[in-house]
């Protein structure tokens, strides 16, 4: 991948991809606003406060395998030892009895130990006769336990406030007993496409006119973060129809996320509007596609003016707005970008000063992995989004990419 330290692209007067996102996420703080709510529905909320273990998981040691409780004092080093079988101890039921010298208990997995044996035997290497158990040398004292609190330790953290519950933090949860948990309240985002060519689905076009794709895209990434949504439709290219629309945006919502409208166009209203009810911190990046993305506030609500190109609004809404949402969720730590170096498996020019964020196709070939081009890399055409599995990353010094140069890949598995 060839490189160029030149400082003549305009470009580089835009603001870079890492500073843009540095400064969206600098200027936001998580909601104030929680709720207590039982634990399936949890799922995919930010928990407020610590869950803390009420007591040690697990509550007592016991077996890691299905074999045989025994006492290490009782093995032969060289040899075989025979051990006479005086109970079985299973999960829930417990071996009532001491296991004393020269003896074994038979043990289920989970099974509390038994009062004086220290050491399991998996069942696969010991010989059984009757009432009688063979033990091969070589075993080691304390193999095959699991110790009270080996998991969790009572009164430790077991979920950290800022963890966005999953599937395996609801179990942990429950495996603690706790029925209810203390999360951030949702959070509410007011969306809507701009311009007077965007028609809704559902009637026919008329001349000139394209349906909108944006909000449908956007609902998609929105409702998987669990965002309570509110659809305001599309709104035509005018100043009082947008300030309208941004009115009740604002006061209804913490988050208002635009598509169209925020380039250099005499319809273009967008920045203009944010600049006069609130504040605009940026609109022009070092970015292909999205190089004219808003951001700032009207009034109390965080505000994305997002390109109206529909390739454009996916990789501004994944490299800034989706981070910038899970912090004002309470998401913390954010989760890092998964990047991974992988060959070109294409050849292309690439003008200087600007982040560049092409649709790929991840290919393998043995061990070795490779990335494609998936289809036409057009703004416009949504259609590679819908082919590709990753982002092809190009940073603003790239000139060209040679089949065998290496180059970073953003998978979408995980992120969209």
């Amino acid at each position: 991948m060839n490189s160029s330290s030149s400082s003549a692209d305009p470009a580089r007067s835009f603001l870079s991809v890492d500073t843009a996102r540095a400064a969206i996420l600098d200027s936001l703080s998580p909601l104030c606003g929680w709720e207590k709510v039982a634990v399936r529905a949890a799922l995919g909320r930010v928990l407020r406060t610590d869950v803390i273990a009420p007591y040690n998981v697990p509550s007592h040691d016991n077996s890691a395998m299905d074999g045989y409780a025994i006492r290490a004092a009782d093995l032969d080093a060289g040899t075989d030892t025979a051990l006479a079988v005086v109970g079985t101890a299973y999960a829930g039921r417990p071996f009532s009895g001491i296991v004393g010298a020269g003896q074994a208990v038979r043990i289920m997995t989970g099974a509390s130990i038994p009062q004086g044996a220290d050491t399991i035997v998996v069942q696969e290497v010991v010989r059984r006769s009757d009432d009688r158990v063979f033990v091969p040398a070589g075993q080691k004292k304390g193999q095959n336990l699991r110790r009270a609190g080996e998991d969790l330790a009572e009164g430790g953290v077991a979920l950290a406030a800022g963890r966005r519950c999953g599937p395996a933090e609801l179990g942990l949860i429950a495996s603690l007993g706790i029925a209810e948990v203390d999360v951030y309240r949702p959070l509410r985002v007011a969306f809507f496409s701009t311009g007077d060519e965007i028609a809704s689905i559902g009637r026919p076009l008329c001349p000139g006119e394209v349906y909108d794709s944006n909000r449908y895209t956007l609902f998609g990434a929105l409702s998987r973060l669990g965002c309570d949504l509110i659809d305001m439709g599309v709104i035509p290219d005018r100043p009082d129809a947008l300030e309208a629309a941004f009115r009740d945006a604002s006061e209804a919502a913490d988050v208002i996320i635009t598509s169209g409208g925020v380039s250099v166009g005499e319809a273009d209203f967008i920045r203009e509007m944010m600049a006069r009810m609130g504040e605009v911190a940026f609109w022009k990046l070092a970015i292909k596609p999205g190089r004219p993305m808003a951001f700032g506030r009207i009034r109390n609500a965080v505000l994305f003016g997002l390109p109206g190109n529909p390739v454009a609004v996916m990789v501004t809404y994944f490299q800034f707005v989706q981070d910038a949402l899970l912090k004002l969720m309470g998401v913390t730590p954010l989760p890092p970008a998964q990047r991974f170096a992988v060959q070109a498996a294409f050849t292309l020019r690439k003008q200087p000063g600007r982040t560049e964020y092409l649709r790929g196709r991840l290919q393998r070939d043995g061990a070795a992995c490779s990335v494609a081009l998936a289809g036409a890399q057009g703004s416009g055409v949504l259609s590679s989004m819908s082919e590709a599995d990753c982002f092809v990353v190009l940073p603003e010094d790239c000139l060209s990419v040679q089949p065998g140069d290496t180059v970073y890949v953003q998978p979408f598995h995980g992120l969209l």
